[in-house]
């Protein structure tokens, strides 16, 4: 009884209170990064949870409650952290077993300069697929993709942008991709039925990026000129310095066996680790304890050949602890955010203003945008705009598929592109992008990712012409009334609550 009178004393903020945290915030990071010139959002993240925490406390909050909110959100996605953990050690491990300097020697060889960009894409699209996980792809493909293009004297941006194009990608559309499942289950709908809806949007933006990338290669790289004496010097530091055979791909090919075979992605991403190591010791003669001091603190080599120490000298958990630190300090101001109604706040004062289905779907895509931009967290994008936003598409009679692509592409495509969302951050740290050490150059990776903001920017294009943009079905309307059935079964106002179901576009899910 206690908790509920406490509860009925909470106010909901207004729009500007709860826009005070977040344009807070955003002028802390802006200081940061062009005041003082350093691209480390941890603080400025850390001061808008404690606004965030004032506001909460301003609006009858105790501190346990914000607590709890900050927790849930962190907990929630603790298996992300996992898979940052398993990424880190695999980096360390593979390169020691010689499966990444493989790659990397293999793909100097083997792939053509002109076409490397679209190929990279291609590449890490088809294995984000199969194992389901973009930030296993970026971590393990992709970082053999970032030195195959440093042989070829590609800017390392331009790499990173096909490499997330082609990773997210796999991601967006993976049956075996966690927000691929969350979208829409938070929505109402299934996960092959929504996967199918994403195509219109998916394939244009991938077919526009390997375009790009085919002409970009072709233009930045000559195969006639291209640098084969700094191609050769790599190659023959990776084979004086490491056993480079075909069989040293067996460890990623396992990783992407267990995947097929719908493991859970921890389990193998640490399977991964464990044939690793055993091909380290086996095949390149390294000790076990120098095998777990890889996995701990990363590779180290000198060569003599900076293309190869720099792209080599990596991986191991401890490297993740920038990016687990940034992650959790994001999740906490975004689980405030929601715990206190400011993220919810801000999107009925949105939805307030949108009445058709043009300005709704539009409105959906711009959310999930936001709250990756605001609150730092994938999962927050998908799942806050997907149940307030499902009841307004039944009231408007359109597919809530509508909603989940809308969701899944400003939540998962969106992510990367942010330096402080959990997404953003690993694949700067996964990558070796060095913007913590002031490189701020290589954010030049965020426009590059061609597929990954033009998807939602086309799908905004099909709503407002009004392609691609199914009305609902009739066995969607059968289990809409089956589920008002039983609202008006179990409860005294089913009648009201049918009615806020089906046709107020302000009602809640």
């Amino acid at each position: 009884m206690e908790n509920s009178t406490r509860t009925r004393h909470y106010e909901k903020p207004g729009l500007f209170l709860a826009l005070t945290p977040v344009v807070l915030t955003l002028v802390a990071l802006g200081v940061q990064l062009f005041y003082f010139d350093d691209f480390t959002p941890h603080i400025p993240l850390a001061i808008g949870l404690a606004i965030t925490s004032l506001v909460g406390i301003k609006l009858g909050f105790r501190w346990k409650r914000i607590e709890e909110g900050i927790f849930h959100v962190i907990h929630v996605s603790l298996p992300s952290v996992s898979v940052l953990i398993c990424v880190g050690m695999i980096i360390g491990v593979w390169i020691a077993s010689g499966t990444v300097p493989t790659l990397i020697y293999y793909g100097l060889t083997l792939l053509s300069p002109a076409v490397f960009l679209a190929a990279a894409m291609i590449l890490c699209s088809v294995v984000s697929l199969s194992l389901g996980t973009s930030w296993g792809t970026v971590g393990t493909v992709g970082l053999a993709l970032m030195g195959i293009g440093a042989g070829f004297d590609i800017p390392v941006y331009w790499t990173a942008g096909a490499v997330v194009s082609g990773a997210f990608f796999g991601d967006k559309v993976s049956p075996l991709s966690d927000t691929t499942n969350l979208a829409p289950a938070v929505t109402g709908t299934d996960v092959f039925s929504h996967i199918k809806n994403m195509m219109p949007t998916t394939v244009p933006s991938m077919l526009i990026a390997l375009v790009i990338y085919l002409v970009a290669g072709h233009t930045m790289i000559d195969d006639q000129t291209a640098s084969f004496e700094r191609i050769n010097a790599i190659t023959d530091s990776l084979q004086a310095n490491f056993v480079i055979s075909p069989w040293l791909l067996l460890p990623a090919l396992l990783v992407i066996l267990l995947a097929v075979k719908r493991m859970p992605p921890i389990p193998s991403l640490f399977a991964g680790v464990l044939a690793g190591g055993a091909t380290a010791m086996i095949a390149q003669g390294a000790g076990l304890h120098e095998v777990v001091t890889y996995a701990n603190y990363g590779y180290s080599i000198d060569t003599g050949v900076s293309a190869i120490d720099s792209l080599l000298n990596r991986g191991g958990i401890q490297s993740m602890m920038w990016t687990i630190s940034l992650v959790l300090i994001a999740l906490g101001f975004g689980g405030a955010l929601e715990k206190t109604g400011c993220l919810e706040s801000i999107i009925r004062s949105l939805m307030k203003k949108v009445h058709s289905f043009r300005g709704v779907q539009t409105s959906a895509v711009l959310t999930s945008v936001s709250t990756n931009l605001v609150a730092g967290d994938p999962y927050l994008s998908i799942a806050l705009p997907g149940r307030m936003y499902a009841p307004t598409y039944r009231g408007l009679g359109y597919s809530t598929l509508n909603l989940s692509r809308a969701i899944e592409e400003g939540g998962t495509l969106v992510s990367p592109l942010v330096p402080w969302n959990a997404g953003g951050a690993f694949v700067i740290s996964a990558l070796g992008l060095g913007i913590a050490d002031g490189n701020v150059e290589n954010l030049l990776y965020i426009p590059l990712a061609f597929a990954c903001w033009m998807s939602p920017v086309i799908g905004i294009l099909y709503a407002q012409l009004g392609l691609f943009s199914p009305k609902a079905s009739d066995e969607e309307r059968e289990l809409w009334a089956s589920q008002n059935e039983a609202i008006a079964t179990t409860d005294d106002l089913g009648a009201a609550a049918k009615a806020s179901v089906n046709a107020s576009p302000q009602s809640s899910s």
